[in-house]
């Protein structure tokens, strides 16, 4: 039987990942690896690029159903609740505070200088998880060229979900002709859908609102920018939310720490106040929860099928190919002057120096630097 870890390790760990985890689900991810592989070892690297890979095959946050599985697989249910919340709370936190300053006063708060330094930081970390990642999930040269594929078509701006779905059923056909006499290719269960009952204590405008969330965190698949084409057509087209509104919701998400769906308690605020914030919340990771819970105990049936391990590697392989891909695509818009350039080469330097470096430190001394240099 696995080692299990303590709630309260589980709880402080995914605490500070909720304080510090800025840049985006990449970089929760590349945190998460560099905390949980190799500064804890709670788990080595084959097992975290399964659970990996098990996320990106659910609808949901990236990063938030990363730590959820996490959690589970260390402790249990109380594990399972304590990283997910532990990591979503200290951004609805920060995002509901800026929520209501906003509404109070119509803008918000000047962070340019510091987000200069930090998004730099944040491509060194990626950077530095992405390269024992890739090592571990390239196994064969089919994996190899299937990850180079999955890198490109990425780039390209290929759906991610038809990627990583592509790539596991190539695997899948491209095993069943290496052993047609043992496929033992098993299926999977459907996932089942949650449904909540409302009740009278919620308004019409919240339940709403809930149900919008609950739809919205139960088939949404990617990045949170995909979130935000969902929010424009969900609540901007029918006049629950201004555009202006939405903009500055994709700001906060962006330069909060935590998961970027925490935007949704910034909108919820702005629609129906406190009531509306904490529902909207609610609802958008609800089936998170569910979807992990539902999955996790599966994990090592699909490893222990030769068929279904093969599914599961192209999938590891092309879930650490889109990382990368996000990774340039965020290098590209981040790295854009001499001073951007020092301090990405320093944070890879010490990444790479210093693999068992606090990411605080890192995300803290990016955003020191970048106040520094962006003064010149």
């Amino acid at each position: 039987m696995e080692n299990k870890i303590s709630i309260k390790e589980i709880t402080y760990l995914f605490l500070k990942l909720g304080f510090i985890g800025f840049g985006g689900p990449a970089a929760h991810i590349a945190m998460m690896q560099q905390e949980v592989v190799v500064k804890r070892k709670w788990m080595n690297e084959q097992h975290f690029l399964d659970l990996l890979g098990a996320t990106n095959l659910i609808p949901g946050p990236n990063s938030t159903e990363m730590a959820i599985h996490i959690g589970y697989d260390k402790g249990g249910w109380k594990g399972l609740l304590a990283a997910g919340l532990c990591f979503i709370l200290p951004a609805v936190f920060i995002t509901g505070i800026f929520a209501f300053l906003y509404q109070k006063y119509g803008q918000l708060p000047e962070v340019q200088p510091f987000i200069y330094g930090i998004k730099p930081a944040i491509i060194a970390i990626i950077i530095g998880a992405v390269f024992p990642l890739a090592k571990k999930s390239v196994k064969s040269t089919f994996l190899a060229f299937t990850g180079i594929a999955v890198l490109v078509l990425a780039l390209f701006g290929i759906n991610e979900i038809f990627l990583m779905f592509g790539a596991g059923i190539v695997a899948v056909v491209f095993f069943y002709f290496q052993h047609r006499k043992t496929n033992t290719l098993q299926s999977i269960a459907p996932f089942v859908m949650l449904q909540i009952g409302s009740t009278n204590f919620f308004s019409e405008a919240n339940i709403r609102l809930f149900w919008i969330f609950l739809k919205i965190g139960a088939i949404l698949y990617g990045s949170g920018y995909v979130l935000f084409a969902f929010l424009d057509t969900e609540l901007v087209a029918k006049g629950l939310l201004t555009r202006q509104q939405l903009m500055d919701a994709i700001a906060v998400g962006q330069f909060t720490p935590g998961p970027v769906f925490s935007s949704v308690t910034f909108i919820g605020y702005q629609i129906n106040g406190i009531s509306g914030a904490v529902l909207s919340t609610i609802a958008i990771f609800l089936p998170s929860f569910v979807f992990v819970a539902l999955l996790n105990p599966l994990m090592k049936r699909m490893r222990q099928s030769k068929g279904f391990s093969a599914f599961l590697d192209a999938v590891n392989v092309a879930s650490v190919a889109i990382i990368a891909a996000v990774c340039f695509t965020m290098g590209k818009e981040t790295i854009t002057d001499w001073r951007t350039i020092v301090i990405t080469l320093i944070n890879i330097f010490i990444v790479f120096k210093f693999k068992k470096i606090n990411s605080a430190f890192i995300v803290l001394g990016g955003a020191l630097l970048g106040y520094l240099l962006y003064q010149f």
